[in-house]
């Protein structure tokens, strides 16, 4: 484990959003879908490749209240852009499982904000 300060986290930029879109990925190395998000009025629709085919059909996935870090930069995923990172973690097997919000959360809220208000 590797120890950060506070202040380095606070650069971290995790956001509530909704899953409005979600679709197979075939030119992907390993199994995967393409996601598309809403973050809220401020930050918008954003897309990401996901590997969370074990736990999730593209289905499943519309409508799931999840957690992304939005200011990592954008990253090519074979010839898709990658425009945020979806939070999930593994199970005991190594699949993804999505980091979700248990209250409904507005989309594009992230940590910070609700310690200001």
């Amino acid at each position: 484990m590797t120890i950060i300060s506070y202040d380095d986290f606070e650069k971290v930029d995790l956001r509530c959003s909704t899953i409005i879109k979600a679709e197979h990925f075939p030119k992907a190395k390993k199994p995967a879908y393409k996601v598309w998000v809403d973050f809220g009025d401020e930050i918008g629709i954003k897309q990401t490749s996901a590997q969370v085919t074990v736990h999730y059909t593209p289905e499943s996935l519309i409508g799931k209240k999840v957690i992304g870090c939005v200011n990592l930069g954008e990253k090519n995923i074979a010839g898709f852009i990658s425009q945020f990172l979806l939070v999930g973690f593994s199970d005991d097997n190594g699949a993804i499982c999505l980091a979700t919000t248990d209250q409904n959360v507005s989309n594009g809220k992230n940590y910070f904000n609700a310690l200001n208000t």
